[in-house]
């Protein structure tokens, strides 16, 4: 398949900034060509649907792999979590949008028009896309090569964090297991205006206070009051706590 020229240097920009040459260009065109430019063309030509299914799998891959090396000390629901909050929408169009990859797809006059090239759904999708490209042009390794870095930063900067984790989950599974009772929370005060509201709220269980916290939102400092009376109780038998089995 010969590209047009214009075409063709925007392939091998793309390839300077991956700093990965494909043998096989068509994989690479393929992976950043949206369906909306698909239906626009009289020819039969690919869209990369398919070549995103398989880089959601190669991106699980990767990351589950570095988990497992790096996180030892991690229980599996834990990695599972961190995971989760890394090979997602939001996390992966923003990666996409680290290596301008936007600027490199070939979307339909309207979902152009419309912003598409700055839309997440869409970026995720074409970073999958490229993952799967790479991964059937110059297998794992090179898949590795290309976004383990970009992935590692993500993972660090998650499991350095509290977000990712169910805090209320985990104390409710915990109280009913050990306690036989679920804990209560309570809003206690509201502090600010409408605009820019803050919620205390406090966690009981049987009918004792646990844990108090503050949210933005009234599940955010349930999560936080939770997180403080998990903390509070005994470690699991592998010698985490339970905030992190």
């Amino acid at each position: 398949m010969d590209f047009p020229e214009t075409r063709m240097n925007e392939l091998v920009s793309l390839q300077d900034r991956t700093r990965y040459n494909f043998l096989d260009l068509k994989l690479l065109n393929k992976a950043l060509t949206h369906k909306s430019y698909a239906n626009e063309k009289t020819e039969n030509l690919k869209h990369n649907e398919r070549l995103e299914f398989l880089g959601d799998s190669v991106l699980d891959v990767l990351v589950s792999d570095y988990l497992v090396k790096e996180f030892s000390d991690f229980a599996e629901g834990t990695l599972s979590k961190i995971r989760a909050a890394v090979v997602n929408e939001t996390c992966l169009a923003k990666l996409a949008q680290k290596i301008d990859l936007g600027d490199y797809l070939l979307l339909g006059k309207g979902e152009d028009l419309s912003g598409g090239r700055q839309k997440a759904s869409i970026l995720a999708d074409a970073f999958e896309a490229l993952a799967g490209a790479v991964f059937r042009d110059g297998g794992l390794s090179a898949a590795s090569c290309i976004f383990l870095p970009l992935l590692i930063e993500e993972v660090e900067k998650t499991s350095e964090s509290w977000s990712f984790k169910d805090f209320k989950s985990d104390l409710q599974e915990y109280t009913q297991n050990k306690l036989f009772c679920i804990p209560s929370y309570k809003v206690v005060r509201e502090i600010g205006p409408d605009h820019a509201k803050e919620f205390e709220v406090v966690v009981s269980i049987k009918n004792e206070e646990h844990g108090k916290g503050l949210g933005r939102s009234k599940k955010e400092a349930e999560q936080a009051a939770a997180k403080i009376a998990m903390e509070k109780f005994p470690p699991n038998d592998n010698g985490k706590k339970v905030a992190d089995s």
